[in-house]
């Protein structure tokens, strides 16, 4: 069984959109995407710098966009042969898209009002994120209380991101748990944690506009890594889980469950590929970051690798 895993927030990188709109089939279709998004997505993914695109507010939309324009050709008659589709947090929205439960102009709706909203939820007081590597899961949660830090990310493989006020994540890199690291993380706020609780409201009256269907093809979500098959239903889910943790690790054990047998990772590439090495170990991956990575994703997909 192949997967299809679509990369959230911080896996954009400057110009990493340029190897794509060398052709013109991605270059229109980026367009379209541009128009529904009300932003300049093909200069944002090629020549905008590293700070203007990790603006939530640019960041999501960008990386949205962009699985969009992989899985445009990745699923082109193959789509029988995928056995599901995940995203991790913002990634959940290209997901959806790709099972259907959304067409590509109310994913780029609804993923402009999600960096919008959550933009604007960062702005209310300085917060960030940092990924803890390595240590044991009960000792790091317990340091979290009194640092009124939250987990954000249970990303799998002893990687736990949390997220608070900048002041509790500076003490908590200083005095790291046992044998672990900490690695401050370049994004503009505590996502998926209380602070993000100002979004949701906003986020629930988009999704109530939107046309929702049921899902055509398996499709877990980050809320407990369990298979969704109402389509409102994933959608509630998604906005619910933009104030409460990503359980990346719940859905790759899910995969597992399952009987994954490879994983592909739709761009911007790579974040996903490297958690699944840790835990799905000895299933294939294959990464696509630029259109020369699709005919690997093809061979995995026809079973030639």
């Amino acid at each position: 069984m192949i997967v299809v895993v679509c990369p959230g927030q911080g896996s954009q990188t400057p110009g990493f959109l340029s190897p794509w709109l060398a052709e013109s089939r991605f270059a229109d279709h980026l367009q379209m995407l541009s128009d529904a998004s009300g932003l300049d997505l093909a200069t944002h993914g090629t020549t905008s710098d590293a700070d203007t695109i990790r603006d939530t507010a640019v960041a999501q939309p960008l990386i949205v966009a962009s699985g969009l324009l992989a899985l445009s050709v990745l699923l082109e008659g193959r789509r029988d042969r995928i056995g599901g589709v995940a995203g991790h947090s913002v990634g959940e929205v290209t997901a959806a898209a790709a099972a259907g439960i959304l067409s590509e102009k109310d994913a780029m709706t609804l993923v402009r009002e999600r960096g919008t909203a959550m933009a604007s939820a960062s702005a209310l007081e300085p917060t960030g994120m940092s990924a803890v590597i390595g240590a044991s899961e009960e000792e790091l949660l317990s340091r979290l209380i009194p640092l009124g830090l939250e987990p954000a990310n249970f990303n799998g493989g002893g990687q736990i991101v949390v997220a608070g006020a900048l002041d509790g994540l500076a003490t908590l890199k200083d005095a790291p748990p046992a044998g672990a690291r900490v690695i401050p993380l370049q994004v503009a706020g505590a996502f998926h944690t209380r602070y993000m609780s100002p979004a949701v409201a906003q986020l629930a009256s988009v999704v109530e506009g939107l046309r929702k269907h049921d899902p055509t093809l398996t499709i877990w979500t980050n809320h407990d890594g369990t298979v969704v098959s109402n389509g409102s239903v994933f959608l509630d889910l998604l906005v619910g889980q933009v104030s409460s943790p990503v359980r990346w690790d719940k859905t790759m054990d899910a995969f597992a469950a399952a009987g994954v047998t490879g994983l592909i990772e739709i761009a911007p590439a790579g974040a996903l590929v490297g958690l699944a090495k840790r835990g799905l170990t000895g299933v294939p991956t294959v990464a696509v970051k630029t259109p020369d990575d699709l005919a690997a994703a093809f061979d995995l997909i026809d079973g030639k690798s």
